[in-house]
């Protein structure tokens, strides 16, 4: 009887010690190495789905106040039903979770829903099982302490209170002019990846990096057809997702996205790429977004008669490349002529106000064929064609015109200038702040592009993704089951036969 007592004491021992042996083996596979590739599987959020106009205009009036310096109060309500957002999945802690993330290249601070919101769905877009991210179910996550420099700078300096008790925890408060706030404090974990390791072939990879863990629902997520898990944070900053993996020497400090605007998901990689080719234009310098130099717009064939200097004036400078946010916005004295110029086209038309905002008409011809295309310029040589199909879109039978008037929806008539996926769909866009450029050319989002393996000089194919369950998951919990099992026949916690 002690004998038995002594080999179960035994096993429990074996068992917990293999337990964390495991859940390391399976979060770690590979060793990582500097500038690697990265790519993450997407999908397009509201792919397949009849969406009400309300509910998209709603998520980028929230949205214009987190991106701008002043006060957006924006007003009304409306989206397309062919666009939406677009998430990935990750792994984060050790063992690795799955989370559903989205994707966000006007956000700097990435944020997991945790354990201390009481209010977040358990299940979000399309029946997905949303997980709320707990410190203490990974054996890797650390508390980021106040007087720590990445505390320091996100904080624009010392927290109150963090002199007299340094073990004080980073906390964040994102607030939004509706008074609505994502709140919580910073935690410093393992997230996973997918890294290219040949064509169209990954194995996993990680690295640490410092995120939000919020206590509160995020603003945009009120309801639970649409929740997710948190957002992935692509922006400028030194504290952003690809700025933490590039200062640890994991990736480049560039990226590129193809949304897939006809399929659903497409491809994000983390890399050089190599093909196709980008023409690309400078970042403007001090400024907190992804804001370039736009010198004249072109509707059809006719140029509009714009101010030289119209693009300089105002809070906003130059144009904002934003994936996060659906629709396009352009200043009043842009947005009036150019509408008038695409419906000129078509003198005819019989315009209908929907949710007393969208300018509408029937049209049974092809809108390309119907209605000119309308091409944006930047410094020095690039150029962003967006097609009719691509602005105007269908609301049971009528289509509808996709561009918004930033000027006429804000208090102070800012000149706010903003692309979302309305016009970057169906593109691929690089960004690039090695070299402090942005570019893009128009791509097929469902085929692959080539990057350079910076450790071997190898070229390798990245193809589209679309996700669908958490089989890497179940994957992951099989492994664990016989990696355990077969150790625990070595240290004989099993008997291996009937007679043993």
């Amino acid at each position: 009887m002690a004998a038995n007592h002594e080999t179960a004491a035994s096993c429990r021992r074996h068992l917990t010690l293999l337990l964390i042996l495991s859940s390391s083996l399976i979060y770690s596979t590979t060793t990582n190495t500097v500038s690697a590739n990265a790519i993450f599987s997407l999908k397009y959020r509201y792919e397949g789905t009849n969406r009400s106009l309300n509910s998209l205009k709603a998520h980028d009036t929230k949205r214009l106040r987190m991106l701008s310096t002043v006060d957006l109060p924006l007003g009304g309500a409306g989206r397309p039903d062919s666009s939406g957002l677009y998430y990935a999945r990750i792994g984060i802690g050790t063992p690795p979770k799955s989370y559903y993330m989205q994707v966000d290249t006007g956000a700097d601070v990435t944020w997991v829903n945790c354990v201390e919101c009481t209010d977040c769905p358990k299940r979000g877009y399309h029946g997905i099982e949303l997980t709320l991210y707990d410190p203490k179910d990974s054996l890797t996550a650390k508390m980021v302490s106040c007087d720590e420099q990445f505390c320091l700078e996100i904080s624009q300096g010392p927290l109150t209170g963090c002199k007299a008790n340094l073990n004080l925890s980073c906390t964040y408060a994102e607030l939004y002019g509706d008074g609505s706030s994502s709140t919580g404090y910073f935690v410093k974990d393992t997230i996973q990846y997918d890294q290219v390791s040949g064509d169209l072939q990954t194995t996993a990879a990680n690295g640490s990096v410092s995120f939000g863990c919020s206590a509160g629902e995020f603003v945009d997520q009120a309801s639970s057809d649409e929740a997710l898990d948190g957002v992935l944070g692509f922006g400028k900053s030194n504290w952003s997702m690809i700025s933490q993996l590039a200062s640890s020497g994991r990736v480049r400090k560039m990226f590129a996205h193809c949304l897939d605007g006809v399929n659903g998901g497409g491809i994000f990689a983390i890399g050089q790429i190599v093909q196709p080719k980008v023409n690309t234009t400078s970042l403007i310098p001090g400024q907190p977004h992804y804001n370039v130099n736009m010198t004249a717009v072109k509707v059809g064939s006719d140029f509009l008669s714009l101010p030289s200097d119209f693009f300089e004036a105002g809070g906003q400078k130059g144009a904002i490349i934003d994936c996060g946010t659906t629709l396009a916005y352009l200043p009043q004295v842009v947005y009036e002529p150019l509408v008038s110029k695409i419906l000129a086209q078509q003198p005819s038309l019989d315009l209908r106000t929907v949710q007393d905002q969208y300018s509408c008409f029937q049209f049974s011809g092809s809108v390309d064929d119907g209605f000119p295309p309308v091409t944006f310029y930047f410094q020095p040589s690039l150029s962003l064609v967006v097609a009719p199909h691509e602005y105007l879109f269908l609301v049971d039978d009528l289509w509808c015109i996709g561009w918004q008037n930033s000027g006429n929806q804000t208090r102070d008539k800012m000149n706010l200038t903003l692309f979302g996926d309305l016009v970057l769909s169906n593109k691929l866009v690089l960004y690039d702040l090695e070299n402090q450029t942005i570019g893009w050319t128009k791509y097929n989002c469902s085929s692959s592009i080539e990057v350079k393996d910076e450790q071997s000089g190898t070229v390798h194919l990245v193809g589209a993704h679309y996700i669908t369950s958490s089989t890497a998951r179940a994957r992951a919990s099989v492994n664990v089951v016989e990696i355990v099992t077969i150790f625990l026949f070595i240290f004989g916690c099993f008997p291996l036969s009937s007679n043993s």
